[in-house]
């Protein structure tokens, strides 16, 4: 697996800056005192200056050198605002508008990383991923050729052949319900992610339905998705629609879809709507063993992510790696 260490030696080549929109956080606070006693990443801290010391000090953690910015103390605040006006002229945005707007740690926190303040962002311990998102794709924008932002879990756990067994789901957590064009989009993000953890991808696009086995709109949905999948990345071994008996078991796979290179062996897994991929990432993290790592958000123009509100600090810090390592 491309792990953690090796990470954190492509970081130590060249550090980087890393937000965190909830300053005051424990969680924070925590990984943010762990990443400080080391050279290879930076965080930067949205929030009143005080508060943020005084609640370091009260959960005991020594945040001695970290940057702490307070949006209302902030000395390019005016020049923020600027350039926030401009990024949503289309909407009528006007600077009475932008302050209010900014005055929020998700949207000023955003507005560092389009400054070039910072290369990353993390948020979302104490909100939604809606209110993390929703700034990143009015400030920070989809990449060039990506319609959508989607998102990919990856799991891992100790194989029996002591390297460890790493796994990519998408989308588990912004997509309600993607079109096929969408699925196309969502499958072609999640391999580049898997590959950055040393997935050598093998795409199952999951159903109800194997290979035409079941009838019905969902299934055509991602077998037609299949098909375009494999007309747009001609170099991925990619199949569907298959049941996840038949993607995982190479025992089921040689009944059910004899000779598929795929079928069997798959690691890389595409889910039709957010309630099954939720649902799938959290069953194998939880009765699996597996630990899961994201949502790592995928198409946006710069590295942003999202927190569970359930995280703890280990996972705020591994965040924060994967995060700046995407940079």
């Amino acid at each position: 697996m491309y792990g953690f260490g090796t990470m954190i030696e492509q970081l130590k080549k060249n550090p980087k800056t890393i937000v965190f929109t909830e300053g005051t956080d424990p969680r924070i606070l925590e990984a943010a005192s762990r990443l400080l006693a080391s050279s290879f990443l930076h965080p930067i801290l949205v929030g009143n200056e005080e508060d943020v010391l005084k609640a370091a000090e009260e959960a005991g953690y020594n945040i001695r050198g970290a940057q702490i910015i307070d949006s209302n103390h902030y000395d390019r605040f005016d020049e923020m605002v600027d350039r926030f006006c401009e990024l949503r002229k289309s909407k009528g945005m006007t600077p009475e508008e932008a302050r209010k707007i900014l005055a929020q740690p998700n949207y000023f926190g955003t507005m560092l990383v389009q400054m070039g303040v910072a290369d990353s962002l993390l948020g979302g311990s104490t909100y939604s991923t809606a209110d993390t998102v929703r700034p990143a794709l009015q400030i920070i924008k989809t990449k060039p050729g990506n319609s959508i932002v989607s998102s990919c879990f990856i799991l891992v756990r100790p194989g029996a052949t002591g390297e460890n067994e790493v796994l990519a789901m998408g989308d588990c957590a912004i997509n309600i319900n993607p079109s096929e064009d969408e699925l196309v989009e969502i499958a072609g993000e999640t391999v580049e992610c898997a590959k950055i953890f040393g997935v050598d991808p093998k795409v199952a696009f999951l159903s109800y339905s194997t290979l035409g086995s079941g009838k019905g709109p969902d299934a055509e949905k991602m077998r037609n998705a299949a098909n375009k999948a494999k007309v747009k990345y001609p170099s991925v071994p990619i199949e569907g629609e298959l049941q996840f008996d038949a993607a995982v078991s190479p025992r089921v796979a040689r009944t059910k879809c004899p000779g598929s290179e795929v079928a069997g062996h798959a690691n890389t897994f595409i889910f039709p709507d957010i309630n099954s991929g939720n649902l799938g990432y959290k069953i194998a993290q939880r009765m699996g063993n597996f630990e899961a790592y994201g949502p790592i958000l995928l198409g946006l123009n710069a590295p942003i992510n999202d927190l569970s509100r359930g995280c703890n600090a280990i996972e705020v810090y591994s965040m924060a790696i994967i995060t700046a390592a995407l940079v």
